[in-house]
């Protein structure tokens, strides 16, 4: 039974990395080259949320 849940979890994961990495015939980009252009973006968003999480603390902790 161990193998077999095995060989359904490899296959499962086999079958995601050629969906992930298959180019789509309207642009030629796969869902990876799409992330990889977006990542900078999300940092930048992460960044901006943390700065704002910062200062609330700060203005939290400095009426205390």
């Amino acid at each position: 039974m161990g193998i077999l849940k095995y060989a359904v979890l490899g296959a499962a994961a086999i079958y995601g990395f050629k969906y992930a990495t298959k180019k789509r015939a309207a642009d030629g980009k796969s869902l990876i080259d799409d992330l990889k252009e977006k990542v900078p973006a999300y940092i930048d968003k992460i960044k901006n949320y943390s700065e704002k999480i910062r200062q609330d603390y700060r203005q939290t902790s400095d009426l205390y």
